[in-house]
């Protein structure tokens, strides 16, 4: 086994177990913390409510780093398998638009930011709605992975082409 395919197999893993935790983690919250913790007396929700986000901070914040270095290295590994395949590029390029917008929905329902007190207190709201796009993300990821690689697609090496003489 080559040095490449375990930093390969490395970054595919982390780039998975971070899915499963931070969109696992923002569904427990959302369907099944924020309910239970509704009945609680305003005092045990405030309390709850900021020993939580203490620590969910920590694990969102390394996860969009995680998902951000593995995810770019994904793709950049990914590339020349798909050189001439505009429908994985387009995909791609949705998938991390929607990435973005789940990164900064997760960092806007744990941060301090006065701007984006509105999300937090809309957080059933936000997040149900990263889950969604998060989930949709999973859906493109997987069509992206079952689809695999078309067939070579003739496209020139980028840089100056020269002429071939007819033999």
């Amino acid at each position: 086994m080559d040095v490449e395919m375990i930093v390969d197999w490395i970054s595919r893993f982390l780039h998975v177990a971070t899915a499963i935790t931070l969109i696992g983690g923002s569904g427990f919250l959302r369907f099944v913390l924020l309910p239970a913790a509704a009945r609680l007396d305003p005092a045990a929700h405030e309390t709850l409510a900021a020993e939580l986000t203490a620590r969910w901070k920590r694990i969102v914040h390394l996860g969009i780093v995680l998902f951000l270095a593995s995810g770019l290295y994904n793709y950049y590994r990914a590339i020349p398998d798909h050189r001439g395949d505009s429908l994985y590029h387009a995909l791609v390029g949705t998938k991390i638009l929607l990435a973005l917008i789940v990164f900064f929905l997760a960092a806007a329902l744990v941060g301090r930011a006065a701007a984006l007190e509105p999300i937090r207190r809309q957080r059933r709201r936000s997040l149900a709605a990263l889950v969604l796009l998060a989930t949709l993300i999973v859906g493109i990821s997987a069509w992206v992975k079952v689809r695999g690689v078309p067939a070579p697609v003739d496209v020139p090496p980028p840089g100056p082409q020269v002429a071939q003489p007819d033999a």
